[in-house]
């Protein structure tokens, strides 16, 4: 097993200066013979920081190991430490007098010694005293060898795969990370876009980005089917477009077989966790107004080549009634901000009450008219994430106030799960920044629905979070005006 660091003993003329890999003896204390030959995990100035806690050393060879078995099987010999102090030698030396007489029963060790540490090569008259003589130290390199040459070939197998490949290589890596060491129970149901965002990213080694495009799977969604089709997880769309995660099989072989890889800054990983970090992380989605064809405005549109059903943008419906304004030459030639209303533009832009009595309309009004009675639909864009097209337009952030018993007040949020903002989070970091309790409850009506209540009227504190922090836009959030007035300062 590797030697971890509160079993090392760092001597009073200080801990020797080591770099990571550095390969080092190890030694009992009061005996200068190595008993293991091992690799530094770590720096000796990394091991101070970490307060002497943590895999110290990989230890490679050592003292009765199946290597040590296929040599004379010789027992170390007992060398007193080097001491420069007068009376830690006297110690030292009647210490060593007391191991000589317990190693006596079963080794000789009147014959003299010839130590060379230079080459880790520990030579003796008899049999018992050989540590590690040339034959083991070149068992033991070629050892190396054989582990360099082992880690040399993964490289190369590494290299060998496609980017598509290693990029779904590195999704696997993060999802099964995040899965064990940052999701709990307790944090489902989860949005599918705060597992990626707050989960999978921070999970990230050093100098990689995960990029959903660059894999096999191009959406997020379907990195998650295959991973429900496994068995790991189960996703629903507890509200509509919103999937979130509802269960994860803890017991799955995939999560219980999974190593954290070695050298993986837990210190970065356990900062990213913090609510200040997921503040950072989180990025406002972008939101884009569509139009659907409806079967009413069809005729207006089948020149162009749409049907019912097109998704169409504002620019792109501009566009249409322009050219066909301009095709049917309808503009009016006294007056050229005005159009004619022909038959079609009459049936699909008029109502029946003013039919007879409108023949004219301004180009203004007549791309207002076009728009109000197209289908409302709009296009959400989560970072990561390839767009996500939902019928109506999007529900804004909504914040009011009521009152409770005893004549206190509190503020109520809704809809922060249309814009990938996880209410738990919100909640949370609202608690710290305003000192106040806060509590998640479900939306009166709504299924799967849930709002955060805050205690007192903290509109300003979410009005400051939401506009500056997370970015979002005024017109996405409803209820800001019900913010207490600031007394005047005197």
């Amino acid at each position: 097993s590797d030697l971890m660091l509160p079993g090392v003993v760092v001597p009073s003329s200080g801990f020797p200066e080591v770099e990571r890999g550095t390969l080092c003896a190890i030694t009992l204390l009061g005996n200068r013979a190595p008993v293991a030959v091992a690799a530094a995990a770590m720096s000796t100035a990394e091991m101070l920081a970490a307060g002497m806690k943590g895999k110290g050393f990989a230890v490679l060879h050592t003292y009765m190991d199946h290597l040590w078995e296929y040599g004379d099987k010789s027992c170390p010999p007992t060398l007193a430490p080097v001491v420069a102090d007068p009376a830690e030698k006297e110690n030292a030396e009647s210490e060593e007098e007391v191991e000589g007489k317990k190693l006596g029963n079963s080794c000789s060790t009147d014959t003299p010694q010839h130590v060379d540490i230079g080459d880790l090569s520990l030579k003796e008259q008899n049999s018992c005293a050989i540590v590690m003589g040339k034959e083991e130290l070149n068992e033991n390199r070629a050892a190396e060898t054989a582990e360099d040459d082992s880690t040399g070939a993964e490289q190369d197998a590494e290299n060998s795969r496609t980017p598509q490949e290693q990029m779904d290589a590195l999704f696997n890596q993060c999802f099964f990370h995040a899965l064990k060491c940052k999701v709990k129970k307790s944090d489902l149901p989860l949005l599918t876009s705060t597992f990626l965002r707050s989960h999978m990213f921070s999970c990230c080694p050093a100098g990689q980005q995960l990029d959903i495009k660059k894999s096999s799977y191009k959406k997020f969604s379907k990195f998650l089917q295959s991973m429900q089709h496994q068995k790991v997880l189960q996703v629903k769309e507890l509200t509509k477009g919103v999937e979130s995660i509802v269960e994860v099989d803890w017991k799955h072989p995939d999560i219980k077989a999974f190593a954290v890889p070695e050298g993986f800054s837990s210190a970065s990983a356990a900062q990213d966790s913090k609510s200040e970090d997921r503040e950072q992380a989180y990025r406002a989605p972008e939101i884009i107004p569509l139009y659907g064809v409806s079967a009413k405005m069809v005729p207006l549109f089948q020149e162009s080549g749409h049907r019912k059903g097109s998704i169409l943008s504002s620019s792109e419906v501009r566009n249409i009634i322009v050219n066909y304004v301009k095709m049917n030459e309808l503009v009016d030639e006294t007056n050229k901000n005005f159009v004619k209303v022909n038959a079609i533009l009459c049936d699909c832009l008029l109502d029946k009450s003013e039919q007879d009595e409108i023949s004219h309309l301004k180009w203004d009004d007549l791309l207002s008219r076009c728009l109000e009675r197209l289908q409302p639909l709009h296009q959400v864009t989560f970072f990561g994430q390839e767009p996500i097209v939902r019928k109506g337009n999007i529900e804004p952030i909504d914040i009011t106030t009521a009152q409770r018993s005893s004549n206190k007040k509190v503020t109520i949020v809704k809809n922060l799960e249309l814009y990938g903002l996880d209410p738990q989070c919100v909640a949370s970091v609202l608690q710290q920044k305003v000192q106040a309790s806060t509590t998640i409850t479900p939306v009166p009506g709504a299924k799967d629905r849930v709002q955060v209540q805050i205690q007192g009227n903290q509109i300003h504190h979410l009005a400051k979070m939401l506009l500056e922090e997370y970015q979002l836009p005024r017109k996405y959030i409803q209820g800001l005006e019900k913010a207490p007035k600031l007394g005047r300062k005197k």
